[in-house]
């Protein structure tokens, strides 16, 4: 909902100027930023608080959920009051509702993200729940687009041909509180039957705890953020302009506006059923090498495609391509986080919380300044060539980066457990609790 229709809600539905609808997004992005190191930090710390004794993963995840829950209606909903008053008045309005969800979503993202070294220590068990978890978030995606889809589609069927407009604000409201409905009931399965800290019973395991400060001068650490950060590029920035770029420059009905994307999902899911073994066959920087190719792939054809062939079949392949590109570098890219993480799990949640800090900024200043150059530019190619143009290079940039990085010798004990525990595991499950956690 955030990326994918923010834009288009502020500017298509409630009629905010393109650069004011950038700043919202902007302060999202920046909130981000800020609080994931924060939440990483103290989420990483052995609080002695007592709510932290439910899990100082779970804790963090509680809150954020509740924050989430609270402030995330407002946004997509018409300003309460103040529908007739000036846009720079109502920006603080939404603004202060996008910060608590901002704060929210950082506290959710990174505890949940950190549970993974948690949960197992083996290299190969923590690609297949990175991928797993990809997968339910590509299936929570999914299932936004479904109901977009239907809300548009059967609200819509006097026009199949008609656009996005100021009528379609009760539309987004449908949309958005069955979305919570089902994502309250997911985080409550979630709380009753995750256990954490199955990593910390495992006997034998030599934990290579690092300090924050030393983590900081780590250069790998850097090396890591310039891979995760142009992947999250790629992918979220193609998911905010896709819809602007079907509705403003091939205007194409609103219904492609949830088709579109969720093709670009299913697609992504039916991938991350595959990159675990596609990770360990090719490793992690081949199978990011076939990501990129496919990306920039995606991005030619989009750029040359043109004509009535290209808007009624050519653009769900190019989607399909487009999803296939962002699992496998995401995918892979997270996995190179917790391969960089090894046994070190007390630092996990701030190793996360780095990468998704680089990730919110840059995601939040391009977005501010494709949105400002709007006054200069009135291209009606202008959202093809962001595609095309800023998506491909990202792509090619996180390529340049994970050309140069090497593996992560220092974590020997855990690039030998990979293999030796699950020799282990085959032989004694009795002896391993996490694997009940795992399964």
């Amino acid at each position: 909902m955030w990326f994918t229709y923010l834009l288009v809600f502020f500017h298509l539905v409630l009629g905010f100027d393109a650069t004011l609808s950038g700043v919202i997004l902007l302060i999202g992005q920046v909130t981000d930023a800020i609080a994931t190191p924060f939440v990483g930090f103290y989420s990483d710390k052995n609080d002695q608080f007592w709510l932290c004794k439910y899990g100082k993963r779970k804790t963090w995840h509680l809150i954020g959920t509740l924050c989430v829950l609270l402030a995330f209606p407002f946004i997509f909903s018409p300003c309460i009051g103040c529908e007739t008053a000036h846009e720079w008045a109502q920006l603080i309005y939404y603004a202060s509702f996008v910060v608590i969800f901002q704060f929210g979503w950082a506290a959710v993202q990174i505890s949940h993200l950190s549970l993974v070294p948690e949960l197992t220590p083996t290299k190969r068990e923590r690609t297949e729940l990175i991928a797993i978890r990809y997968s339910f978030t590509v299936l929570s995606n999914v299932f936004v687009y479904c109901i977009t889809w239907a809300v548009l589609h059967v609200t819509n069927n006097k026009d199949s041909n008609s656009q996005i407009g100021p009528d379609d604000a009760k539309k987004f409201q449908e949309i958005l509180f069955i979305g919570i409905g089902i994502g309250s009931l997911a985080s409550i399965f979630f709380h009753v039957f995750i256990k954490e800290g199955v990593v910390n019973n495992f006997d034998g395991l030599h934990r290579n705890t690092r300090s924050v400060s030393v983590l900081l001068k780590d250069a790998r650490l850097y090396q890591v953020a310039f891979i995760y950060m142009p992947t999250r590029l790629f992918i979220n920035l193609s998911q905010i302009y896709v819809p602007l770029y079907l509705h403003e420059t091939l205007n194409m009905p609103a219904t492609s506006l949830a088709v579109v994307p969720l093709i670009m999902f299913l697609s992504s899911f039916l991938m991350s059923l595959i990159i675990e073994k596609l990770n360990t066959k090719l490793g992690r920087q081949m199978s990011f090498y076939l990501g990129v190719f496919l990306g920039t792939c995606a991005c030619i054809w989009i750029r040359f495609g043109t004509g009535i062939t290209f808007t009624k079949y050519q653009i769900y392949p190019i989607s399909v391509i487009l999803g296939f590109a962002g699992s496998i570098m995401l995918v892979t890219s997270l996995g190179v986080t917790s391969d960089f993480i090894g046994l070190d799990t007390d630092n996990g949640a701030f190793v996360y919380g780095i990468m998704s800090f680089t990730d919110k900024l840059s995601n939040g200043l391009a977005v501010m300044i494709i949105q400002y150059l709007t006054r200069w530019i009135s291209s009606k190619n202008y959202y093809r060539d962001i595609l095309v143009y800023v998506c491909g290079s990202s792509a090619i940039f996180g390529l340049i980066a994970i050309i140069f990085i090497k593996p992560f010798s220092n974590n020997a004990a855990y690039s030998t457990l990979s293999s030796e525990q699950e020799t282990v595991a085959e032989t004694e499950p009795d002896n391993l609790p996490r694997q009940e956690h795992v399964t």
